[in-house]
């Protein structure tokens, strides 16, 4: 099921740990926004009109040689054609590394807690509508999540994000897009609280 709340002015917000889909047409501009600060959200993108077509962390992360990707990289699709690009990005750390989390991330990462669906269950259930199967989600671009490296090891740390309230990023579509859109679920990823996401569709 779709959750989001107008806010007026073309902004939506995405209550905490839910998650939408929608459609975003070519030369829109999709704003992601932190309105609290300190929140992930997990991106999802399929070719509109071939859902086979979808965002692929591996394509994009081969071409633009970095895992730190911001204002000015292109997020590829599995056939290596460009989806989205990076017009605007206040923040500049998000990751393009890990799944979407879900009930089996809960069990491994957080088994003293209340299982939770996550961003995995919430994009299945948005996204179902438009035709996509849960096995067709992939690795998600995670607007604002903040995963550094370590240079000697390779190990990966799940931080706080670095946003403030009122950064965002901003993404213009390179063709018709279904886009899948949370406000993360996993305590690690936010810092230990969950808050909404903020976002807009710009056209010109």
């Amino acid at each position: 099921m779709t959750t989001a709340a107008v806010l007026g002015a073309g902004t939506v917000e995405i209550p905490e740990r839910s998650g939408t889909a929608f459609r975003l047409a070519a030369g829109e501009t999709l704003v992601v926004i932190d309105p609290r600060g300190r929140q992930v959200s997990d991106l999802l993108a399929f070719n509109a009109d071939d859902l086979g077509e979808v965002i692929s962390s591996g394509r994009t992360l081969d071409y633009a040689e970095t895992i730190y990707l911001t204002t000015g990289h292109i997020l590829y699709s599995n056939r290596s054609r460009p989806m989205l690009e990076i017009v605007r990005d206040t923040v500049g750390r998000h990751d393009f590394l890990l799944t979407p989390c879900s009930y089996d991330t809960f069990h491994h990462f957080y088994p003293d807690l209340p299982p939770h669906r996550g961003c995995f269950g919430n994009l299945a259930a948005a996204l179902e509508p438009y035709g996509v199967l849960p096995d067709r989600i992939p690795t998600a671009f995670n607007c604002f999540m903040n995963v550094p490296v370590d240079a000697a090891t390779g190990k990966l740390s799940v931080l706080p994000p670095i946003s403030r309230a009122g950064d965002h990023i901003a993404l213009t579509a390179a063709m018709d897009l279904v886009i899948g859109l949370t406000a993360c679920s996993a305590p690690a990823s936010n810092g230990g609280s969950f808050k909404p996401i903020h976002y807009r569709i710009e056209r010109t």
